[in-house]
This record gives structure tokens, C-alpha cells and sequence, in this order.
């Protein structure tokens, strides 16, 4: 199967070396070109760990170009996916399945009401997480894949072409998928955006001073881990709220590292004990605070002021990262927006249908 994808960092790159590996054809886009200079000067791509080799991935220079195959997968920063779902919208067909990996923000309920605009309804997957996990080696053009989950949760808009979708994700990567119900579901299982901001505030200073730290090694401590599992608690009220039963972080660790411990510090440390701990960030401009602010704790904050849940703990982190970095990561997303007003009996048939579907349409 021909798979484009939109995005050339680490985890669009083990994507591509793991779609190669297994035989279909990948093609990659990145729209500031950069992330391709080394494939285009045909320089292979080289994959260590999880995944071993070189690949040669083909590589589109826009998104028309990208559009030529009839599966598309999102693998860049939120940040990134209002601008590309733009480019890509254009050239996208009923034929079209996309997959945002992983997703945040509402993203999936955005390109539907692009798509929506030009009558067009298309297969769109969201995905919980990403299904790698994967950093550079230092050259241009390799990269360290660290992990390969085994299982993500995923859904669709709209929810009759599940069916489908699950074939060709199963398809394109193994069985590694539980359907769920709707992307509200998704949107409230991802547990990077608390997990991220919770372990970056309590080590700020070594970010910004660039240090050399163990992220596993700082969140084994009984103070970061009590932090990251009071942020899950309200996470895990909002989902009760709508009804949604999400994976736990406990969850999270047993389902992506087989790590089975009664608390967040006992699985870090059972992780650091078995080899695991990536070095954290060194910079202010790290995804886990200008991703997972605005587009992960935002999002939150906005469906529990909606279903009328306090997350003061949530709410409180924002306030505090926007303090210390001079930002308004508010403002910092471009997806929310742009979704007009969400209406609590609306919703379900919204996340269900998408916006072709007169009963579910609302006016912004």
C-alpha cells in the first residue's frame, strides 16, 4: 500500500522506515523542506533499535504531490496541523483515508469541516498516541526508534467508515488497535500533554539551563509521580463526565512498556530499571510545553469548563508555564477556535456523523 505522510521528524521518519519494512510504499512530505534535504541528496534513511536498517523512502514536494496516494497519515506537531490540513485539503477525494497521529486538539473535527465545505466526507482516524517512539542519533538522517507500542486506541469521523479504517491501519501496521466510540474518547486518552507539562515544571530549571536529566529518573520520585497521577484524576472526571471510560496512566504504562506497578514514581523506576530513560528536554521550545500546553491542556480545560468539571490542577499548570515562559499558550492554538461553538447536545451526533450530516451541523 502507498502511504503519504505529512511530516519529516523523528516520528514521521520511523514511520516511514516501518511501512518500508513491511512492505508497502511510503512517501514524505515536509512542508518547510528541510526534513527531506538528506533523502532528496539520496542519503539513506538509517534506523536503529526497535526497527533496524536503511530506507529510501520516496519524497514529495508538496502537498498535491503528497495527495497522490490514498492514504495520508499526519505525524507532525499540533502545531503543525491546522497549516498542513489546510494545504491538504485541496487535493483530497472521497477515495482519501487520513490518520492524525497522534491526535490532539480536536484536529480530526476541524478537517471534517474543512472537507465539509467542499462536500466532501472521507475516513478520518485519530489516533490516542503516537504508535512509535523515536529520536535522533546526531546525523542527518538517522534516528534511535526506542519503542513500537502495542496497542492504541483509535476512532473515526465519521463512525460508519470505522470498519474500514480499522482494515487499513491493521493493514498498514498489525493489529495493534482498540476502536473506540468517537475522537472525544481519543482526545481524552492522551495522557503526554499532563504527564509532559507535569514532569517539565518540576524540572524547568534543567530544561532551561540545558542539563543532562533521566525523565523516567525525575518522574520515580514521589513528589513528581503524585503530581502526574493527581492531573490523570481530573483527566479521568472529565471523561466520566461524557461518559467515556479512558485508559488510566497505569493503563498507559502497562499497555505501551508492559510495566505493571501500583503507582506512576514504582513504573518509572521499573522503566530507569530496565534501561528505559530518555534524556529530557534541554530547551524551553521543547514539545511538552509548546505542544502539550495549547494543544493538550487547553483542549481539556475547554471540554471541562464545557461539561462544568473543575480541573483547578490543570488550569493552575497552564497558568504557571505561561508565567515562566512570557506566553499565552491560549492563544497558541489555532484548531479550537475555528470549531465555532460547541454545544454539549450537539456533540454526540457531531463526533459521529461529521458535518455532512445536517442534524449534527451547528452555526459558529
Amino acid at each position: 500500500m502507498d502511504v503519504g505522510i505529512a511530516g519529516a521528524g523523528n516520528i514521521a521518519m520511523a514511520y516511514a522506515a516501518l511501512l518500508e519494512l513491511d512492505g508497502h510504499k511510503a512517501k514524505v512530505w515536509s512542508p518547510s523542506g528541510r526534513g527531506t534535504e538528506a533523502l532528496t541528496a539520496g542519503r539513506a534513511l538509517n534506523i536503529e533499535g526497535k526497527i533496524e536498517g536503511d530506507f529510501y523512502p520516496k519524497v514529495a514536494t508538496s502537498a498535491k504531490e503528497l495527495a497522490e496516494v490514498d492514504v495520508i497519515l499526519l505525524a507532525l506537531p499540533a502545531y503543525g496541523h491546522r497549516r498542513v490540513i489546510d494545504a491538504l485539503v485541496p487535493y483530497i477525494e472521497a477515495r482519501h483515508t487520513l490518520i492524525i497521529s497522534g491526535h490532539l486538539s480536536l484536529a480530526a473535527l476541524y478537517l471534517a469541516r474543512k472537507l465539509a465545505d467542499r462536500g466532501i466526507q472521507i475516513p478520518i482516524v485519530a489516533w490516542s498516541t503516537t504508535l512509535t517512539t523515536s529520536k535522533p542519533r546526531g546525523e542527518p538522517n538517522q534516528y534511535l526508534v526506542r519503542a513500537i507500542r502495542e496497542k492504541i486506541d483509535m476512532a473515526t469521523i465519521p463512525a460508519t467508515s470505522t470498519n474500514q479504517a480499522l482494515e487499513t491501519c491493521v493493514a498498514l501496521f498489525g493489529n495493534r488497535f482498540n476502536v473506540k466510540d468517537d475522537i472525544l474518547t481519543i482526545a481524552l486518552s492522551n495522557i503526554n500533554p499532563q504527564n509532559h507539562l507535569a514532569i517539565a515544571l518540576c524540572n524547568l530549571t534543567r530544561i532551561e539551563r540545558g542539563e543532562n536529566w533521566g525523565q523516567n529518573t525525575m518522574a520515580a520520585t514521589s513528589t513528581v509521580g503524585g503530581y502526574i497521577e493527581a492531573m490523570d484524576g481530573e483527566r479521568l472526571a472529565v471523561a466520566n463526565a461524557y461518559g467515556k471510560t479512558v485508559r488510566t496512566i497505569l493503563d498507559h504504562y502497562r499497555l505501551s512498556f508492559g510495566v505493571e506497578e501500583m503507582s506512576v514514581a514504582a513504573a518509572s523506576a521499573k522503566l530507569v530499571e530496565n534501561g528505559g530513560d530518555p534524556t529530557g528536554p534541554g530547551d524551553l521550545e521543547t514539545r511538552w510545553i509548546t505542544e502539550d500546553a495549547p494543544f493538550g491542556l487547553v483542549p481539556t480545560i475547554y471540554l471541562a469548563d464545557l461539561a462544568g468539571v473543575p480541573v483547578p490542577l490543570h488550569k493552575s499548570s497552564l497558568t504557571i508555564i505561561n508565567a515562566c515562559c512570557g506566553r499565552d499558550f491560549a492563544a497558541a492554538n489555532d484548531i479550537l477556535p475555528e470549531l465555532g461553538l460547541l454545544d454539549l447536545k450537539a456533540l454526540p451526533a457531531l463526533l459521529k456523523g461529521g458535518y455532512l450530516h445536517r442534524s449534527a451541523r451547528y452555526d459558529s
